[in-house]
């Protein structure tokens, strides 16, 4: 949980940036303008903005972003390898896994992992917190991801993403009844206005977002579906299918409130990756089995 700090102002047509700055240590002017432009300090319960100056007694309520984690260190945690030459490496990684470090999970994630199985061949476009990271993948979902051996396969990979070349598909069941066998929606996802952890189909500071989906089974009050993205935003598919009125079975977050079939955590699946090997220029395929967790799903559906 971000702590929350409540600043109140003394002086009368002060810069709201420099109050800012001044109240609270360590925080820089351009610091205190980027947390006004995330809509984290707020007055009276709304966002305030850049320019604001301020009267005495004005309360403002400023959430202060956690402190950033150390540098990871390498851990030697299984992985579970499905290709990797100089260039990169694709592992297939397991549900509840933390790709990398974060506030609350310093630890146990799949860059500390990377860096023990690597050693020092990751990229660092990603910054020392994520080496070799292109792309993420959520904590409860499982399957493939790629990560990066140095800098020039990183900026390739990455450019594929840009322009939707590198291809995911993933699976998952969402609850109820699609009633078309296939569908796109096509629809921008962005920070949810009012819960700052969460994601939404919104029009405001959001970005383009497509998924393609189509039915594989379909069993009583649930389906079972694949999807592709075509782009790649923070929890795309989660959002999408609960914007469609199909939360995925499982997503506490965007979905039911309570677990359902024994599963707590989104029923999703990264099944396969497809992308052009940034040195070779050959295209490759790298796929996945259903893990234990998810095919025991569908034994409950199906039973």
């Amino acid at each position: 949980m971000d702590p929350i700090l409540v600043i109140e102002a003394t002086e009368s047509a002060e810069r709201i940036d420099a109050l800012l700055a001044r109240s609270v240590e360590g925080l820089t002017r351009s610091a205190a303008q980027r947390l006004l432009e995330q809509g984290a300090v707020t007055l009276g319960g709304r966002p305030v903005k850049k320019n604001h100056r301020t009267s005495p007694g004005e309360r403002f309520e400023v959430v202060l972003p956690e402190p950033e984690p150390a540098a990871p260190v390498p851990e030697n945690i299984p992985l579970d390898v499905r290709y990797e030459d100089d260039d990169l490496i694709v592992v297939n990684k397991p549900r509840g896994m933390v790709v990398h470090p974060a506030p609350g999970h310093p630890d146990g994630t799949l860059v500390n992992a990377l860096l023990y199985h690597c050693g020092d061949s990751l990229s660092g476009v990603g910054g020392e917190k994520r080496p070799g990271i292109v792309h993420r993948i959520d904590k409860d979902t499982s399957g493939l991801l790629i990560a990066a051996k140095n800098d020039f396969a990183h900026l390739a990979l990455s450019a594929q993403l840009s322009d939707h070349s590198l291809a995911r598909t993933y699976e998952a069941v969402v609850i109820g009844n699609l009633r078309a066998d296939s569908g796109t929606v096509n629809a921008p996802v962005g920070r949810h206005p009012t819960d700052r952890k969460r994601m939404a189909v919104t029009q405001k500071n959001s970005r383009e977002a497509v998924t393609h989906w189509e039915v594989l089974a379909r069993y009583p009050g649930y389906t079972h579906i694949r999807c592709r993205l075509e782009t790649g935003r923070t929890h795309q598919i989660r959002v999408h299918m609960a914007h469609i009125g199909h939360p995925l079975l499982g997503d506490m977050v965007y979905g039911r409130k309570k677990p359902e079939l024994g599963l707590e955590g989104q029923c999703l699946h990264a099944r396969e990756l497809t992308f052009v090997h940034p040195r070779s220029g050959e295209r490759l395929t790298v796929t996945t089995e259903l893990p234990d967790w998810f095919e025991a799903v569908l034994k409950k559906l199906r039973g």
